[in-house]
């Protein structure tokens, strides 16, 4: 079969000056994608700002023979994801992917949670991924065409300690993507998600002797497919790291109908109503309801 390619197709990278980003700017280029290399330039935690990250990988495509151009902006305003995108069609007139990859990481103990930790880190994952992707929509919907990638993670879909806020942001994503998948189904717009696990500079102390084994290249190719006019999915979410490669859904159990429920009702059918058997995978709330509609006819 023929190789993957992405001449002419115009993509917007956030967080795209190093790691997961990086990596994926640098493959689709070198596929023929004209790339938009956005990143703020700041450290993990979100403080500061520079050029040269983002300039750096520009250059990088460039001596590869790859188009590109760098932006600065921050996801984390509105006026900021407008800037990203208003890049993209000064440089190339227009936008068929975005993938919203830019974080940040202030983690502590839910106990320990602040204001200053809690807000940032939701300005940056799931509203930067708000505002950047709205302004691009209305392109996409123009051209009836569009793919967004969105990063999620992990810790969102399955919890893990000290990261109250970047898993709250993470899960977010998750519900954006949805949203987006079924307003997007009639417009050729997909939007699908992952679930990484890389060696990056924010992860890189936290993985320990498994970090030289989950380079950001064994996740980009995921993103290369998801983000092709071959994609047959939308909606869905992937969890990528290490050259695995495994699908995340939400699916719904049988459950239980009791006409007078009550609470001694729960508690003594409670392991009927968390059985895994027969349990479905609902692709809208629409299909959800249904199905309860369906149990209580």
């Amino acid at each position: 079969m023929a190789d993957l390619g992405f001449d002419g197709k115009v993509a917007i990278i956030t967080g795209a000056g190093g790691g997961l980003g990086r990596s994926h700017a640098l493959e689709l280029a070198r596929r023929g994608a004209l790339i938009v290399v956005n990143d703020l330039g700041g450290s993990k935690d979100g403080t500061g700002s520079g050029t040269t990250a983002a300039q750096a990988v520009v250059d990088e495509i460039k001596a590869a023979g790859g188009e590109a151009v760098a932006n600065y902006d921050s996801v984390a305003t509105p006026d900021g994801g407008k800037a990203i995108v208003q890049s993209a069609l000064d440089a190339f007139g227009k936008i068929d992917i975005v993938i919203n990859n830019a974080g940040i990481l202030r983690d502590t103990s839910f106990k320990n949670m602040t204001a200053e930790q809690l807000e940032p880190v939701l300005d940056v994952h799931l509203k930067g991924a708000f505002y950047v992707t709205q302004p691009a929509w209305e392109h996409m919907r123009d051209q009836g065409y569009g793919r967004i990638v969105n990063t999620s993670s992990g810790a969102g879909i399955f919890g893990n300690f000290g990261q109250t806020n970047y898993g709250a942001a993470k899960m977010g994503l998750v519900g954006l993507t949805r949203v987006l998948a079924i307003e997007g189904a009639k417009y050729n717009i997909k939007a699908n998600a992952i679930a990484p696990v890389a060696k990056t500079r924010m992860t890189e102390e936290l993985l320990g002797p498994l970090a030289d084994k989950l380079e950001p290249e064994l996740v980009t190719p995921v993103v290369a497919f998801l983000v092709h006019e071959d994609c047959p999915v939308t909606g869905e979410v992937y969890t990528v790291g290490g050259g695995r490669v495994a699908r995340v859904f939400i699916g719904v159990t049988q459950g239980i109908v009791e006409g007078d429920l009550t609470a001694e009702a729960v508690r003594d059918h409670f392991d009927e109503i968390r059985s895994e058997d027969g349990y479905v995978v609902p692709a809208s709330l629409n299909e959800e309801m249904m199905l309860a509609l369906k149990s209580l006819a």
